[in-house]
């Protein structure tokens, strides 16, 4: 089940798939997760947070209206290919256009570039490398 979760429970997940366990869950904090019109989403399998996405205001380029940027999108390893991203996605899009936002986009990791294409995202930018992280494309999803 799709829920609304806090900042703080987005964090071990953040740690454990997109830092490999890595770092300290304050070092997995992005900025953005406390302002006020962010809002962070989770798929809760039972009693257990499985798959997690954050979505904070904030404009992509030239692209005109209410922007929201999709960050932190993680699921753990034995739910994955569950479709569970998918449907947190799916769920942020509804919620977001009753927010009267116009558009979400990412960086998404060049292997979750075909993730984002199948639930409607498409390619905005060149490939680009983020240190530590790897390479990432811009993409982009109009809600209205």
């Amino acid at each position: 089940m799709v829920k609304f979760i806090s900042k703080d429970d987005i964090l071990p997940i953040r740690n454990e798939i997109l830092r490999e366990g890595k770092l300290t869950l304050e070092e997995c904090r992005f900025p953005g997760d406390d302002n006020a019109e962010s809002f962070h989403l989770g798929f809760v399998d039972g009693d257990e947070l499985v798959s997690i996405a954050s979505f904070h205001p904030h404009g992509y380029g030239d692209f005109t209206g209410k922007g929201y940027q999709l960050r932190g999108m993680a699921t753990l390893k034995s739910y994955q290919g569950k479709g569970l991203g998918t449907q947190l996605v799916n769920f942020a899009v509804v919620y977001l256009r009753g927010q009267k936002a116009n558009y979400v986009w990412c960086n998404a990791r060049k292997v979750a570039v075909n993730f984002y294409s199948n639930v409607g995202f498409e390619i905005v930018s060149k490939e680009f490398d983020i240190p530590g992280i790897g390479p990432h494309h811009a993409m982009y999803l109009k809600i209205q």
